[in-house]
């Protein structure tokens, strides 16, 4: 005799392993897919949140350009020839805001045509945010603060981010997908240098007011070198997981 013959009531459907009723399971696994998607956009937003500052300022920069502000000493370079800064403002929104959906895997999961096509925007995106940024570095007057230090670290990492892209492309040419995601990353980490540097210069200015042209140079150095090795960490993070999966599997 079954249970539902004694109590007159139908038994709930339970997994012979568990025990747990199918509710029951399907409430907890809707839980942890909402869980799941939360902690999935926790990144990009971040990434987001972290870029906001070159934004706005690049947001103030081109109203400027636009809007006839007065030329002052500060910004007479960007009215004589403004179309590098105007470039490079423009694809390093495109380029922070569209890369930081890459960085949500259940998104790129769902969504495979997605990262193809952004990745084509992505490209010559970064590559335009390094290409102008070099321009500006050794075409434009120098503002007052910048010395030769902080234009050699605008060059190198402006040099190594355009690498990292090439890399990434070639990569992905290749379908060496670890490769691609790895050069990507760092080239990514460099391009978002300037929310960090932001980050770099706060406590600075709290404690110590302007910086000079050395602490300044260092200062910037430090929000590329920060992003770097995060990115680096994170690339490392994932080798070292992938060869244990293939094991266990």
């Amino acid at each position: 005799m079954t249970d539902e013959s004694l109590t007159g009531h139908p038994r709930s459907p339970q997994s012979p392993r568990s025990g747990r009723s199918v509710d029951d399971r399907n409430t907890a696994g809707s839980s942890a897919g909402a869980s799941s998607t939360r902690a999935d956009w926790l990144v990009p937003a971040a990434l987001i949140v972290l870029g906001a500052v070159p934004v706005i300022a690049g947001a103030v920069r081109l109203t400027e350009l636009t809007g006839g502000a007065e030329i002052t000493p500060e910004n007479a370079r960007f009215f004589a020839v403004p179309l590098p800064v105007v470039l490079h403002i423009l694809s390093a929104v495109l380029y922070g805001v569209l890369g930081a959906f890459q960085f949500a895997p259940g998104f790129r999961r769902r969504r495979p045509g997605w990262h193809r096509v952004a990745g084509r925007v992505l490209v010559p995106c970064g590559l335009v945010v390094a290409l102008s940024g070099l321009w500006m570095t050794l075409l434009y007057p120098r503002p007052v603060g910048d010395g030769d230090l902080l234009a050699g670290f605008r060059l190198l990492f402006g040099s190594a981010m355009v690498l990292c892209i090439v890399l990434g492309f070639s990569a992905i040419r290749r379908r060496d997908v670890a490769r691609h995601r790895a050069w990507m990353m760092r080239g990514y980490a460099i391009g978002l240098g300037a929310g960090t540097q932001a980050l770099t210069h706060l406590p600075w200015f709290l404690i110590f007011g302007t910086p000079g042209e050395f602490p300044r140079a260092l200062l910037v150095a430090a929000g590329w070198v920060i992003n770097l090795a995060v990115a680096e960490w994170i690339i490392r993070g994932r080798s070292a997981v992938r060869p244990r999966t293939r094991l266990s599997s």
